[in-house]
């Protein structure tokens, strides 16, 4: 069984056909999703997805979306949160320093967002590009928790530690897939068996061999086929463990979990 840990079912992209994309990641042995919010305007078709048994679901502000976020985005996060018992999580939250120009926003909305998750307890999920190591050091002075989740990493094996020994897991997903990509190898090779989750980021971040084309959940399963080729250890044993890992973290209604 796979669990794809970061998957934006909700966004427009899948519209057309997405109860094809369910039945075609199942078949791949797909069995649950996690969707996270990334801003206000969606939160609502993010809680509709979360109505399915096979979702689970997260809100948040996603630092790429700075210019629609609110000051008032923060207290309506807060307000669903005591209606919605369903949300396992704050996020898709965090940092992105490829735009350097909302550098002092992203950060106020993604510190707003933290202390969210501190107070309720929730694990969160992080985007984090290009600044690794001054997310963790703010979450090293927060000290959340819950952990949470290090979305779509692309570090060091030295950055991976730092993460986990604060209590996060390191999402791992399409930039394995790319020969390239040796930093973050080393650090999927260094990594323990409960550290990691496997992610598609769908329709983004599409896998090698697969450029210019929709990512999906489906291919998660190309992602455990390469996590599993890196560390020399059966697809099966990448697939339980990853589960096992997302279901710890974010408490799964999932079988495989008990």
């Amino acid at each position: 069984m796979l669990v794809d840990a970061h998957c934006h079912l909700d966004f427009a992209d899948f519209d057309s056909d997405r109860e094809a994309v369910f039945a075609r990641a199942k078949c791949k042995g797909v069995q649950h999703f996690v969707v996270p919010g990334t801003r206000r305007s969606r939160w609502e078709n993010v809680l509709a997805l979360g109505q399915r048994d096979e979702v689970s679901i997260a809100l948040g502000l996603h630092p790429y979306f700075i210019q629609a976020h609110q000051e008032e985005d923060i207290d309506a996060l807060d307000k669903i949160l005591d209606k919605n018992t369903q949300v396992i999580a704050i996020g898709e939250c965090g940092i992105d320093a490829r735009f350097n120009d909302t550098w002092e926003d992203q950060w106020h909305f993604f510190n707003a967002q933290l202390r969210l998750a501190k107070a309720r307890q929730l694990p969160v999920i992080i985007h984090c590009v290009q600044a690794n190591d001054q997310v963790a050091k703010r979450l090293r002075q927060l000290k959340l928790p819950a952990g949470g989740l290090i979305h779509a990493f692309s570090g060091s094996p030295e950055q991976a530690q730092a993460f986990l020994d604060l209590g996060f897991v390191l999402g791992l997903g399409g930039a394995a897939t790319y020969p390239r990509a040796k930093r973050l190898q080393r650090a999927i090779k260094s990594l323990p068996e409960d550290a990691f989750v496997l992610e598609t980021d769908s329709p983004d971040m599409p896998l090698c061999g697969h450029q210019g084309e929709r990512n999906e959940p489906a291919y998660v399963a190309k992602v455990c086929h390469r996590v599993a080729a890196l560390r020399e250890q059966p697809e099966s044993a990448i697939a339980n463990a990853s589960t096992l890992t997302a279901a710890r973290l974010f408490k799964l209604p999932i079988d495989q979990a008990k």
